[in-house]
């Protein structure tokens, strides 16, 4: 089965029977398809070839081009990173901002390795068998941090499958240690879901960060190309989870758009993620980053960006980025700061 065999899942079937089914495409109005219904290997599901010719190239649109990385910061902050031993997702996920957040002394850094257990169809992080936890990492996230003097510092990580407790150790040591040479600097941690070990998330949700985010990506209907290992309920339960156990706890959200969810399916999650008082939410396009990755359905319009950022705030959210180029760390200290109070400017 090819990698576009694959895409786009129907797990509930909708009219088309029992899963496994898959959508032949999208219409005019960007419903899904019919089914096609075929044998693979002697395999007894049943699959859907959903892509019958060759891809149809799309140019990029004028407003999804980002500047060059230059500039004395970005090189200084490279050089850093290097120095040290660590990884930021802002060069392992090819994000389009790294010259804007770089030359401005930000970064997301990267915990537990550049190599993730899973093979999520999105995104460009290296995956395989990971190298055993590194317990000095903490140390040194918290001497960039120190270093580079950051109001605000994104933590992430890759999943590690592997060793969820002991990825949350590793997340929890680093917010404990940036505090101690940084207790200025608001710190944000962007979490896997943990395979929904409870006890993961509270391990993290105890060293006190001030923002909690974990990403929800797409749309119910998607997530078995999209995301790889994960769960849509798992995420919505780990986020209702944040508020349980941590009440005062600023949560956030994001979705990448373009892969061939409905608007209607859009505003769906949004009402999920609201009805968990998630405060921040960011929308923004998915972009390819290689042929080996799912394709791209459509290029949203900055005009279709400002409608989903009316109706998430509609919602209830507490901040939005919505556009383009937002990504999940973009403009990060501004969207805590539209948290804390209550931005609902469009």
């Amino acid at each position: 089965m090819t990698r576009r065999e694959k895409l786009i899942a129907e797990p509930y079937g909708r009219n088309y029977g029992p899963w496994p089914y898959y959508s032949t495409g999208y219409d005019a109005r960007g419903e899904p398809g019919g089914p096609v219904k075929w044998k693979y290997m002697g395999i007894p599901a049943q699959l859907i070839q959903i892509d019958v010719g060759p891809p149809i190239r799309q140019p990029k649109p004028s407003w999804l081009r980002a500047k060059a990385p230059v500039g004395e910061n970005f090189h200084q902050l490279k050089k850093l990173a290097r120095g040290l031993g660590l990884h930021t997702v802002c060069e392992s996920a090819q994000c389009p901002n790294i010259g804007e957040c770089w030359n401005h002394g930000t970064a997301t850094f990267m915990l537990l390795g550049d190599i993730c257990t899973r093979r999520c169809g999105f995104c460009a992080v290296p995956k395989g068998r990971p190298l055993p936890l590194d317990h000095d990492e903490p140390r040194r996230v918290a001497e960039a941090v120190a270093t580079l003097g950051l109001k605000h510092a994104v933590i992430t990580s890759v999943n590690r499958d592997d060793d969820n407790l002991g990825g949350a150790r590793i997340f929890a040591e680093t917010v404990r240690e940036v505090r101690r040479v940084a207790p200025n600097c608001r710190v944000e941690v962007l979490i896997p879901d943990f395979q929904g070990i409870e006890e993961a998330l509270q391990i993290v949700l105890d060293a006190g960060p001030d923002v909690l985010n974990h990403n929800t990506e797409s749309v119910p209907r998607l997530y078995r190309a999209v995301r790889s290992g994960a769960r849509y309920e798992r995420t919505l339960k780990l986020l209702e989870n944040t508020r349980k156990f941590s009440p005062g706890m600023v949560t956030k959200s994001g979705l990448m758009v373009g892969l061939g969810e409905t608007m209607n399916e859009l505003i769906d999650v949004f009402r999920d993620l609201a009805e968990r008082h998630v405060d921040i939410l960011t929308v923004g396009q998915y972009l390819r980053p290689s042929r080996d990755h799912l394709p791209i359905a459509r290029f949203y319009t900055p005009e279709e960006f400002a409608y989903l950022k009316a109706e998430a705030l509609r919602l209830g959210f507490r901040h939005v980025e919505s556009g383009p180029l937002v990504r999940s760390s973009y403009h990060a200290h501004e969207q805590a700061d539209g948290a804390k109070r209550r931005t609902s400017v469009v």
